[in-house]
């Protein structure tokens, strides 16, 4: 006969191991982004906040820039390059279907490339892909891409966010309903609150660890760290507080990762503007900035000074600070010698991100010293898209650039600063052409020491990466290399 005493052992022993096991088997994350995105395709749109979200989870490419930025196979197992550099050959994987239920093949990477370099493409990076004379499925599982000239950055170039592969099915749909190929599938998004995404049972490569994410929209700093604290999030990969990190350092509860990201923060200048368009009142602006300032009034001390756009961690970096170095009353002469002995009025916009509301509070008071007084203008992250990127209706700005290596912005003539030089032109154009490792370099410094010495724009700091997160999770990337969010290999821990 079997005891009551027996029987409620084993029903306590049953229920602390089904209760462990659940506690182990965690599998749902609930974690905060900045910035809302304004769609979900990052085919085509220009903000970061969708890769965010979709990058690597939902949508893939061919290549994937990895956490350490190296250039790593995804929807392509592997690729051959031939002799003269102009024909890549790409073995896709076999078994790989979009989240609808549709097959990858061969005609979808040409559709997506093709879509990408149209002539009414609306992707923000098309330049990408301007070396591609022409794309051709060899069979089911083979693609090759012919280029026009050489281009070292070719393979890189396939990993970025908006070089992603698309079906034609699902293409036009994919800014509200995103439809692609990764580990986790689009569910649902609560505009002005949050976006969801479920674990893809039917993912072709290597299964994830957790079943649903949720991605929370908060850009108050203040709720940031409520968030946190009330276990409301439990990340918060880019936090946008740093003037509570201090808080979380010592709180065992969570983890505290302190990394590197691509993110040049800069006063951005509209130089096809009066009286911006004349160096001597760029080189102005460049002397009254004082950048440690900036960094400890706007960041808290988080940020690395720059003297031009590149991330310091990159071995092209070029030491530049000096160039400009803080001086105001060489600023005011500057100003004077270009007919503006009593300084002028301009205009500052501000997007939402805390580095650009408190860092402009901080530019604004250091250029008002030397005569240049700015009206601030806050404005929602839409209008900044719509009126500062596309409509170049602006004078000065200031924002976060965290697309990696992406100095070749300034030889787009469509581009925002409204920056022309034919001989930064020619060493981009140069740089395309050459896969040399230590030539790239060398033309990349450059580069840099071009639009440093034009001062196109106020070069302020490099943005840190301040991750914070429930010191139970792992996976979450440290470092940010490139625009994403890749929760593939996130998971709870005991």
């Amino acid at each position: 006969m079997i005891s009551k005493t027996s029987t409620f052992l084993a029903g306590a022993a049953l229920a602390l191991a089904l209760t462990s096991s659940a506690f182990a088997a965690r599998t749902d994350l609930t974690l905060a982004i900045q910035l809302e995105p304004p769609h979900l395709d990052p085919t085509a749109g220009a903000a970061g906040a969708i890769d965010d979200i979709v990058y690597q989870n939902i949508f893939q490419g061919l290549t994937r820039i990895g956490p350490d930025g190296a250039v790593l196979p995804s929807l392509a197992e592997s690729w051959s390059v031939s002799d003269d550099g102009l024909t890549y050959t790409f073995k896709l994987h076999d078994g790989v279907t979009f989240h609808d239920g549709t097959s990858l093949d061969a005609g979808d990477v040409v559709f997506s490339l093709d879509r990408a370099r149209a002539d009414d493409s609306t992707n923000a990076q098309k330049a990408l892909f301007s070396a591609i004379a022409s794309a051709e499925a060899v069979d089911d599982l083979t693609v090759k891409v012919t280029l026009s000239r050489p281009q070292g950055s070719f393979l890189y170039n396939m990993g970025w966010g908006d070089a992603v592969i698309v079906a034609p099915e699902s293409a036009d749909t994919n800014k509200e309903k995103p439809v692609g190929t990764g580990p986790f599938k689009f569910v649902d998004w609560a505009q002005g609150s949050s976006a969801t995404l479920e674990k893809n049972t039917d993912y072709w490569g290597e299964p994830v660890a957790l079943d649903k994410v949720t991605y929370r929209f908060i850009s108050d700093p203040a709720a940031a760290t409520a968030a946190l604290l009330a276990g409301d999030i439990q990340a918060f990969p880019s936090f946008p507080a740093p003037e509570a990190v201090a808080q979380f350092e010592g709180d065992p509860r969570f983890s505290v990762v302190i990394g590197s990201t691509e993110g040049e923060t800069i006063l951005s200048t509209n130089n096809g503007k009066e009286p911006f368009s004349d160096l001597k009142v760029r080189q102005a602006i460049a002397h009254a900035l004082d950048r440690q300032a900036i960094i400890d009034g706007a960041m808290f001390g988080f940020g690395t000074p720059i003297g031009t756009h590149f991330a310091p961690h990159n071995p092209a970096y070029v030491e530049l600070v000096e160039t400009y170095p803080y001086d105001p009353e060489k600023s005011k002469a500057l100003l004077a010698e270009a007919g503006y002995p009593d300084g002028f009025k301009a205009t500052l916009k501000l997007p939402p991100p805390a580095y650009a509301r408190r860092g402009g509070e901080i530019v604004a008071a250091q250029l008002r010293e030397v005569g240049i007084d700015l009206e601030i203008i806050p404005v929602e992250w839409a209008q900044w898209l719509d009126q500062v990127f596309k409509q170049k209706d602006y004078d000065l700005t200031i924002i976060s650039h965290t697309e990696p290596n992406d100095i070749g912005i300034y030889a787009r003539d469509d581009y925002y600063f409204d920056y022309h030089s034919d001989a930064f032109k020619q060493v981009m154009a140069e740089l395309d052409a050459t896969a040399d490792e230590d030539k790239r370099y060398e033309l990349l410094r450059q580069a840099q020491e071009i639009i440093a010495k034009d001062a196109v724009n106020g070069y302020l700091f490099e943005l840190p990466k301040l991750g914070i997160w429930d010191a139970k999770l792992e996976g979450l990337w440290h470092n940010l290399p490139v625009q994403s969010n890749d929760l593939s290999k996130v998971h709870w821990t005991d």
